[in-house]
């Protein structure tokens, strides 16, 4: 059962989208946010961003202030458009209105896309202490929230809260791996100078996700540094084989962490001999 979940959990990222609709039948006992969560769908009827989505959007926070999915749908075109002071004032408003529902994409978005770190910890970790149960994951599905904490404590460079977050985390009697933990756990590892827990978890993600090509990169460094350097050629001809059909790490809008270019790649194949 985990490792159907697990993939099914890998596909996620290809189509998770959007928060939930409301069900406007919540609302009938208040005809304004009833007219407000009818005007919500009319909204989405129309490409994301644009001046009629948009519109409806602004009739529903006119008709029902307090209808925290318009505020939060209205702000998401302006941050993929990178306009990241407007959607702050809109998404602060529909933390306000429902923080349990919105902390945590909050917390994600801060440390994705505008790489506030201590922000996004602290949404994150106020989440926690709201809720009694799992906090979720992360937009686009490919971490959960936890993760993304521990990668948020990395990019401050506290290495070792990092790797506290995540070993705990991974060793939970609920986790199940999605498509990068491992990687990242054997990265945090490759760091902190510890490479055999660098090899066991880089081989672990091999199990989760083979097809990777910055987890061979990852592998390969390994390698180099214990002088095994016939592995190392091995592991950094697979990462550029799956580099070039296009089995990587990416993302539309930002660049993840622990991801590799394909300079970084040209530039550890020319240091094995």
């Amino acid at each position: 059962m985990k490792k159907l979940l697990s993939l099914f959990l890998l596909l996620t990222p290809l189509f998770y989208k959007a928060p939930p609709r409301p069900n406007c039948e919540m609302f009938r006992d208040n005809e304004p946010c009833y007219q407000a969560c009818q005007q919500s769908y009319k909204a989405i009827q129309y490409p994301q961003g644009s001046r009629n989505s948009q519109i409806h959007f602004d009739r529903a926070i006119e008709l029902c202030e307090d209808f925290a999915y318009a505020w939060h749908e209205k702000a998401v075109p302006y941050l993929k458009r990178g306009d990241f002071i407007t959607w702050r004032k809109l998404m602060d408003k529909a933390v306000i209105l429902a923080p349990e529902e919105k902390l945590g994409y909050r917390g994600w978005c801060r440390y994705q896309f505008l790489r506030d770190y201590q922000g996004a910890i602290d949404d994150i970790e106020r989440l926690e202490a709201m809720v009694n149960y799992d906090i979720g994951y992360a937009q686009n599905g490919d971490c959960h929230l936890i993760v993304a904490k521990a990668l948020a404590y990395k990019g401050l460079g506290q290495h070792d809260k990092a790797l506290e977050v995540l070993e705990a985390f991974v060793a939970g009697p609920d986790f199940y791996a999605l498509p990068y933990d491992f990687l990242h756990l054997g990265v945090m590892y490759l760091v902190r100078g510890d490479l055999e827990k660098a090899l066991k978890s880089l081989k672990e993600q091999i199990n989760v996700n083979p097809q990777l090509a910055d987890n061979y990169y990852y592998l390969a460094q390994v390698h180099k540094q214990k002088g095994n350097l016939t592995e190392a050629r091995v592991h950094i001809r697979r990462c550029i084989e799956l580099y070039d059909q296009g089995l990587y790490r990416k993302d539309v809008y930002t660049t993840p962490m622990d991801a590799v270019s394909r300079a970084e790649i040209d530039a550890l194949n020319r240091l094995i001999p």
